[in-house]
């Protein structure tokens, strides 16, 4: 089974120009509790963790990055480029991303307020967890 799950989001655009409206719990699986957005990543890798009960919604609103998904057993990989899709990325996946483009910005929305107790930063940490 994959772990890529794409969400093709409520795309209201027309001749004016592009529209896409993200709802709770309606166009994605649980409630937003956080936003944040990620750019000027200069290339650098981001990521290298995993959350204990977080999930996010990750939509790549302009240029593209390579995400590796890995729930300890297997790995899956995708890039992202679409302002339309958005990437679940469900509890207990260590992600990593690389290969930001320059123009790239990453729309994050997630299911819990920020906990630092939530994340595992350690990759063996995190094999141990989902063992």
């Amino acid at each position: 089974m994959s772990l890529i799950k794409l969400i093709n989001l409520p795309n209201l655009s027309d001749d004016r120009g592009g529209l896409i409206a993200i709802e709770s719990d309606q166009s994605i699986p649980f409630e937003i509790k956080r936003v944040y957005y990620i750019f000027n990543t200069a290339n650098k890798p981001r990521g290298f963790h995993a959350h204990k009960d977080l999930k996010q919604l990750v939509i790549c609103i302009h240029g593209q990055c390579r995400f590796v998904l890995d729930n300890g057993i297997k790995k899956d990989e995708i890039i992202l480029n679409s302002p339309i899709q958005g990437l679940v990325i469900e509890s207990m996946t260590w992600r990593e991303i690389h290969e930001f483009s320059e123009d790239c910005i990453l729309l994050v929305l997630a299911s819990e307020y920020y906990d630092e107790s939530d994340y595992i930063r350690d990759y063996d940490e995190f094999l141990e967890f989902v063992k």
